[in-house]
C-alpha cells in the first residue's frame, strides 16, 4: 500500500528534523505547536514507524526518521528548482542561491556576491564561510549549490573550473631582516620558522608539496584556523607565513607587512567553481556559475584599487 504522505508533511517534518525542535519548527513556519506535533504524528502513521524519540525536552531522530530526513531534503531541493524554472519561464528573475567560500577567499567574496546582487537582484542570496574540510563535508552532503575554494577534492565527485588566479608570497614583519634581500635562496628561506594553517588547509597542502618538491624541510611554528591569525602572528614577530597575495593589501599598503623576493615565488594555484557531479544546475546556479567565470577578475580588480 502506498504511503499517503503529503508535501506540507514533510515540509513541517524537515523544519522539526533540521531544528531538532517542534517549538522552533513550529515559529519558523508560523503554526502552533500542536499543528506541527498533528501533523508529525499523521506522517508517522503513514509511514508506520516512529520518527523522532523524546527524552525529556530533547528530540533525537530515529534511524527511520534520518532516512525520510534524507529524502524530505531533496524533495525540498527538486521543488525549489521546479519552482525557479518556473519562473525563469515567465521570464522573471527569482531564486535562491546557496554559495560556500573558502576563508582564503573571503577578502572579495562579499564584493563578488553583492555585484551578482546588483545584476540579479530578485535571486535571495546565502554566503557561508569555511575552511577545507568543511567545504568538503557540504560537497558531500550537497547541501550548497555552489563552492569556491582552491584544489577541488579527489574524494567527492564534483565538477570545478578554475576562475581566477591565487598566488602565494612569503610575508614577512615589516622589521625583518630579510625585507630588502634580493632573490632569496629557497635553503635561506628553509632557516626561517612558518607559521602554518591546519592540516587539509588548501594553502598548507600547496606549502608543504612545494617544500617536499624542494627537498626541503619546514621549520614549523604555531598552527593557525584562520588567515587573519596567520597575518597578526607574522606581524608579531612569530615566524613568516605563506598567504594569498589577494588577502595582504591593506597590510601593504599600510606597511603592516612586506612580501620577501624568494627564489621561485610566487607559488601559482588557482581558485575553482565547485559543485557535485550530477547536479541539475537551477537557473540561479547557471547564472552565477557564468557571472563568476566572467566577471570576478573585474570584482577582485575592483577590491585591490578601492
Amino acid at each position: 500500500m502506498a504511503m499517503n504522505v503529503t508535501f506540507r508533511q514533510l515540509s513541517l517534518f524537515e523544519s522539526v528534523a533540521r531544528h531538532l525542535s517542534f517549538t522552533r519548527a513550529a515559529e519558523e513556519l508560523h503554526l502552533s505547536q500542536p499543528a506541527v506535533s498533528m501533523q508529525i504524528r499523521q506522517l508517522e502513521e503513514s509511514v508506520g514507524l516512529p520518527l523522532f524519540e523524546k527524552l525529556g525536552k530533547q528530540v533525537t531522530l530515529t534511524e527511520v526518521g534520518r532516512e525520510v530526513y534524507h529524502y524530505s531534503q531533496g524533495i525540498s531541493r527538486y521543488l525549489t528548482e521546479m519552482e525557479e524554472v518556473l519562473e525563469s519561464m515567465k521570464g522573471l528573475s527569482r531564486g535562491h542561491l546557496h554559495v560556500a567560500v573558502a576563508s582564503t577567499i573571503n577578502y572579495f567574496a562579499p564584493r563578488l556576491m553583492a555585484a551578482f546582487h546588483h545584476a540579479y537582484p530578485g535571486i535571495d542570496l546565502e554566503l557561508d564561510v569555511a575552511n577545507r574540510e568543511r567545504l568538503i563535508q557540504l560537497l558531500e552532503a550537497n547541501s550548497v549549490d555552489m563552492v569556491l575554494m582552491g584544489q577541488p577534492p579527489e574524494d567527492v565527485e564534483v565538477e570545478s573550473e578554475a576562475f581566477m588566479q591565487n598566488p602565494l608570497v612569503v610575508v614577512a614583519p615589516a622589521s625583518h631582516p630579510l625585507r630588502n634581500e634580493p632573490n632569496i635562496s629557497l635553503a635561506r628561506l628553509a632557516e626561517e620558522i612558518f607559521l602554518m594553517r591546519e592540516p587539509g588547509s588548501g594553502t598548507r597542502l600547496a606549502m608543504e608539496r612545494f617544500f617536499q618538491e624542494h627537498r626541503l624541510q619546514i621549520r614549523q611554528g604555531m598552527q593557525m584556523t584562520r588567515n587573519e591569525a596567520i597575518k597578526q602572528a607574522v606581524r608579531a614577530g612569530l615566524g613568516l607565513g605563506i598567504v594569498s597575495a589577494h588577502t595582504i593589501e591593506l597590510e601593504l599598503e599600510t606597511g603592516r607587512l612586506v612580501v620577501l623576493d624568494v627564489a621561485e615565488f610566487p607559488i601559482y594555484r588557482q581558485w575553482y567553481l565547485v559543485y557535485r557531479k550530477r547536479k541539475r544546475m537551477s537557473p540561479s546556479s547557471h547564472a552565477f556559475r557564468n557571472f563568476v567565470v566572467q566577471e570576478a577578475q573585474n570584482v577582485a580588480r575592483s577590491t585591490r584599487e578601492c
